[in-house]
Formats: C-alpha cells, sequence, structure tokens
C-alpha cells in the first residue's frame, strides 16, 4: 500500500480546503451532530458542494459523479470532518445501492438530486425491537394492488424531520425466515400517514426521530430488488456504510483545538502537565493509526477490491477513537469540562462536555463494535462461529 499523495491529490486538498474556508464558519460551541439552528448553513454548503461535484464524485458520470478516484474522495471527506462540515451523507448509501440494484427509472429519478446533494434521505432500518438483530424487524408492508401499505415504526432515523425521502426494510412476508421476506422499498416522506418525531438526546440535540408509519401507500415500483429479498440489498447498503475517516477527522479537530487552549492557557487545568500530556499524545497516536486503517479502506477500493473486515477494523477503532478522545479531554479540564455550553464558565464552549455525551451512540450506531469484532474474527482471522 502507497498512501504518497500525487501532485493531483494535494492539489485537491488545498482545493477543498479554500473552499472549506469560503463556505464554512465552525459553530465553536457545535459538536458534530447537527443541530437544529445550524440546518440552513449545512444545507447551503451540502448545496455548494454538490455544484462543485464533490459530495459523489467516485461515482460514474452518467450518474452524476466525476469518475474520481475512491482517495480522491477519502480526500473531501476527511477535509469536511476535519473543518466540522456536516454532509448529506446518508444519500450517498442509497445511491451506490441503486447502481447496484435499481431499475434505470429509479436511477434516473433520485441519482442527480443526491449528486448535486438536492435531496435529503433518512434511513429506516432500525426498530425499537430491532437494532443489531436488524433481522427482528417487524414493519409490515402489505400488496394491496399497485402499492404496498405500510404499518409500523422505525427509530433512530436520523434528520428524518428533514427528509425528503426515506429508504426502509419492511417484512413482506412474516411466514418466511427472518432474514427472508423482507422488502427494501423507498418512501416520499411527504406521503400521508408517515410521521417522524424528534428525540431529544441527553445533550440537547435532537437529530433522531420515531417515524411512525400508518396505512403509508407506497407504490410498487418503489421497491429497490426484489420483493422478499430486501435484506441482500440492504447488505449492499451497509457495505458502504462503514469506513471511519469522518470519525477519526473529527477527534483530531477537537483534539487541535483542546490543546490549542492549553498552550495558550485559556482552560484551567488541575492534573498535572506529564498526566496531561500523556492523554492527549495517547489519543494522537490513536486517531493517527485510525487515519490510516481508513486510507487502507479507500485504497482497496481504487484497487478494484472490497473491503469487508478491513472496513470493521476503520468502525471500530474510529468509534472508540472518538469516545477515548471525549473522556480524556473532559477529564482533562476537570469539573469545568462537565459544563454545558450555555454556561460563561464552560471550557471550549463546552464542546467536550456535549461529546462526552454525544460519543456514547458512536459504539452502537452503524453497527456495534460487537458485531463488528464478529466480523474481523471470522472474515478476518477466519475463527470459527461461536
Amino acid at each position: 500500500m502507497d498512501f504518497g499523495w500525487t501532485d493531483e491529490e494535494q492539489d485537491f486538498r488545498d482545493e477543498v480546503r479554500t473552499f472549506m474556508s469560503a463556505h464554512w464558519e465552525v459553530d465553536p460551541s457545535a459538536a458534530d451532530a447537527e443541530g437544529a439552528d445550524t440546518h440552513r448553513k449545512v444545507v447551503e454548503v451540502n448545496l455548494a458542494a454538490g455544484r462543485e461535484g464533490w459530495v459523489t464524485m467516485a461515482w460514474p458520470r452518467e450518474y452524476g459523479g466525476r469518475e474520481a478516484s475512491h482517495v480522491q474522495q477519502l480526500i473531501f471527506n476527511e477535509e469536511t470532518a476535519f473543518h466540522g462540515v456536516p454532509l448529506a451523507t446518508i444519500g450517498s448509501l442509497i445511491g451506490p445501492t441503486l447502481m447496484v440494484h435499481g431499475t434505470e427509472e429509479q436511477r434516473r429519478e433520485h441519482l442527480p438530486y443526491i449528486a448535486n446533494a438536492e435531496r435529503i434521505w433518512a434511513q429506516g432500518f432500525s426498530e425499537p425491537g430491532a437494532g443489531s438483530d436488524l433481522a427482528s424487524l417487524v414493519t409490515r408492508a402489505e400488496r394491496d394492488g399497485d402499492h404496498f401499505v405500510v404499518n409500523g415504526q422505525k427509530i433512530w432515523t436520523s434528520r428524518a424531520h428533514r427528509a425528503d425521502w426515506i429508504f426502509m426494510l419492511v417484512r413482506t412476508d412474516p411466514e418466511a425466515p427472518k432474514h427472508r421476506g423482507i422488502t427494501f422499498l423507498m418512501a416520499d416522506m411527504r406521503t400521508p400517514g408517515i410521521t417522524p418525531q424528534q428525540i431529544v438526546q441527553m445533550h440537547g440535540d435532537a437529530e433522531f426521530n420515531e417515524t411512525f408509519f400508518e396505512d403509508v401507500r407506497v407504490p410498487v415500483e418503489n421497491v429497490v430488488g426484489e420483493v422478499n429479498r430486501g435484506w441482500y440489498v440492504a447488505t449492499t447498503t451497509l457495505d458502504f456504510e462503514r469506513s471511519g475517516v469522518h470519525v477519526v477527522q473529527s477527534a483530531r479537530r477537537q483534539l487541535g483545538r483542546l490543546i490549542d487552549a492549553l498552550r495558550a492557557r485559556d482552560v484551567v487545568v488541575t492534573k498535572e502537565r506529564a498526566a496531561v500530556r500523556e492523554a492527549l499524545a495517547d489519543t494522537a497516536i490513536e486517531a493517527e493509526v485510525g487515519t490510516w486503517l481508513a486510507y487502507r479502506v479507500a485504497w482497496m477500493q481504487s484497487h478494484g477490491l472490497v473491503p469487508n473486515y478491513e472496513a470493521s477494523m476503520s468502525k471500530v477503532l474510529g468509534s472508540e477513537v472518538a469516545q477515548r478522545n471525549a473522556r480524556r479531554g473532559i477529564n482533562v479540564l476537570g469539573l469545568y469540562g462537565a459544563l454545558k455550553p450555555e454556561s460563561p464558565h464552560a471550557p471550549l464552549h463546552g464542546v467536550y462536555s456535549q461529546l462526552y455525551m454525544w460519543t456514547v451512540s458512536r459504539t452502537i450506531a452503524g453497527g456495534t463494535s460487537e458485531v463488528q469484532r464478529n466480523i474481523i474474527a471470522t472474515r478476518g482471522l477466519g475463527l470459527p462461529r461461536a
């Protein structure tokens, strides 16, 4: 593996950095999660990136991409995360799924809007009783002529209250084994009977939703892939979810802010300086390792390889680095570190207290660390299943 940057790649990195400086002003009081007050700015910067062709730059040109390398796409994702720019990433998950499993009509209908960041998507996978064991889902879809009628509930649907469309898994054959009888559907969020309700989390943000479906009529042509074979479509979607470069770069960004504040003596620290240096060095080393693991995933993709357990390795480390960075940072700041952003005494505008609470979900969302370690063990190390 050669992770040196070509002149073209370095020029592109510089171009993205210039773009970020012109289009995004980091809110010092904001954690990485998107808050409602930043939605307008998020939409604007996503649209601007879409006009540059960067949101889906590794896609084929016929679908709105630039046929750029996966390494260039990684550079863009890395720089946006380092600058704290929330991107409309859910659409970039359904896009490749449509390329693999969708009809030509579905591709023409949705891919240009995703590439231009003009359509916000939500992901309707998890349910109150089906998280890591996703195949236990019970949301039903019954065929009625040219429509499926959907009834049920999804949970942890990111930004569903902002979304234009949602892709989801529904059970269409309750008699089949649980991994069968599942269908992959797309639905317009304006369809009568879809009701998202925001979930206020412990750090005060409300990006997640419970989404209720009551007699929602979804056209049959919105099925992706085959009816009752949606589980296999969903695994394609999940393969595009786990790389991790944005997670470790976000941790590096916050770590850099803490180091700058310590050097300027803008924050009060009660711990011994040696202990502080050791904690910060641990995070810096782990983030560096996480960066190289994410680079490896992009390198494999750029050489026509399919990362599997390698992506799980990146996901595990990235998630846990984010948690450890938050824990170490809040401990370095002492009791002041627990103050929320609204307190005038909160160091760094309370960002580490927010991160400490927000990163709890990192080892759960997108596939738990336990699930990822099972993938690494069986597919990477060749260990037998228990």
